[in-house]
């Protein structure tokens, strides 16, 4: 029974403490209610949409509990005075016209409630007309606004003074780059303002628009939010996205430069330069370079977009430069290096074709940065069996659709590297099979006529 008894008076107490709250009376319009930093001290802020005429009330745990208000200013709780004209009505006490722009204390028993009371009425946001400066900076819009609103001033505990937010929106269009479509897409933004300003500036959209501005929050709960458009905005701001892409080839006798982020390697390289600009961008130029600064540029190409094909050995440089009508304004991209090697050419003069398939069973060259290539493949008796004019092309050993005899063969090389080097080569091909390992009902071993 006594455990029964404790567990009684323990939800009895638990719902009297819930019954504790401040409440307002007579309020025009619903009163708002913000929970502020935990820093500040204060359990509540009240903003009340006209403080004329209002009742504070404080609705205590129990009848019996003795209840005192106090009543700060600036100079925070350390200085509040109590307040001396509170009614009582059993477990409600309150003060028949509400003070604004202050702070209250109330205490009852050893538990303090701190809030903090606002008179909307004496800051109301006014928005008459806006207005966005002709674009004049690359970066940044200016907007002048017409209207006023002061700042909303509360003070916490220990009287530090602090502003409450207004959250005054100003709605507009710019362009945002999509990374999946590859392309700039207009899309509606917010930029956000705490408290009323004359001047208002921030980055500069990215396409032409109007300046929509609202609120503030207040306003909004209250549903009565002011707001203003300006004039149609002409954008000087630019922007751009560039792209390097390197055509790829995979060719397995054909050796590859370990560049890393560097484009380039084995010559012929075929690139594609892309590039995608915002609406102001009126000149578009991708320009290439022998130094990584520029000073040295020795091709300037009009356009978005080109594809290049690099067979010289060196480096360049390259970049896009996007920019508006007069020039004014202008958006560099990334540079580019692309770095060709130097040349080499390699001959193998042993394979061993028909007896592991993908083991050794071609003839090919080893080389890089090979721009012209020709190869010619002749037997003992000087008869062409194959010429290869690519340098990726090899000899499988056939002749004619049938595998040719083991023994020599011969070959002539002519070639030019990308850096200007000319081969000429030639040697001979050994071809070697064993026995055991020919297919005979093939008839493989036929030996290639001879050409008189």
């Amino acid at each position: 029974m006594k455990i029964r008894y404790s567990i009684l008076i323990f939800l009895f107490v638990l719902a009297l403490s819930a019954r504790a709250q401040v409440s307002f009376d007579y309020s025009e319009k619903p009163v708002m209610e913000i929970t502020p930093d935990k820093n500040t001290g204060l359990n509540k802020i009240y903003v009340l949409y006209d403080g004329g005429g209002v009742q504070m009330k404080y609705t205590a745990k129990s009848t019996l509990s003795p209840v005192t208000w106090y009543k700060y200013e600036e100079l925070g709780g350390g200085y509040a005075e109590e307040v001396t004209d509170v009614v009582r009505n059993g477990a409600e006490t309150y003060v028949p016209q509400v003070e604004t722009e202050c702070g209250y204390i109330i205490e009852e028993g050893t538990d303090r409630t701190y809030i903090w009371v606002v008179d909307y009425g004496q800051h109301r946001l006014q928005l008459k007309s806006i207005e966005a400066e002709p674009a004049s900076d690359c970066g940044t819009v200016t907007l002048r606004v017409d209207g006023g609103g002061e700042d909303i001033v509360y003070y916490t505990i220990t009287g530090v003074r602090k502003t409450l937010s207004r959250e005054i929106a100003i709605d507009f269009f710019t362009l945002a780059w999509d990374e999946s479509k590859l392309e700039w897409i207009q899309s509606s933004t917010t930029e956000t303002e705490e408290n009323f300003k004359s001047t208002i500036v921030f980055p500069a959209p990215y396409c032409n628009t109007t300046f929509t501005i609202s609120g503030d929050r207040f306003l909004k709960f209250w549903g009565e939010s002011e707001s203003t458009e300006s004039d149609t905005y002409f954008t000087n701001a630019v922007d751009i996205r560039a792209f390097a892409k390197q055509e790829t080839r995979e060719i397995d006798n054909e050796k590859k430069d370990e560049t890393g982020e560097i484009l380039g390697g084995s010559a012929p390289v075929n690139i594609t330069f892309e590039a995608y600009c915002t609406d102001a961008v009126i000149h578009t130029e991708w320009q290439m370079a022998t130094d990584p600064d520029f000073n040295d540029i020795v091709l300037r190409l009009s356009g978005e977009t080109t594809e290049q094909t690099f067979e010289d050995a060196g480096t360049t440089y390259w970049r896009f430069i996007g920019s508006n009508s007069d020039g004014s304004c202008e958006a560099i991209s990334d540079t580019y290096t692309v770095s060709i090697g130097e040349s080499e050419l390699l001959c193998p003069n042993v394979f061993s074709p028909g007896i592991t398939e993908g083991v050794n069973d071609v003839w090919k060259v080893s080389y890089k940065s090979i721009i012209e290539f020709n190869c010619v493949i002749f037997n003992k008796w000087g008869n062409k069996i194959i010429e290869l004019t690519d340098p990726s092309q090899g000899w499988d050993g056939t002749y004619k659709g049938k595998l040719v005899k083991p023994g020599v063969y011969y070959y002539v090389l002519e070639a030019k590297g990308s850096d200007g080097k000319v081969y000429k080569k030639g040697g001979d091909i050994n071809i070697i099979r064993y026995k055991e390992q020919l297919d005979t009902s093939t008839g493989n071993t036929d030996e290639i006529e001879t050409v008189e």
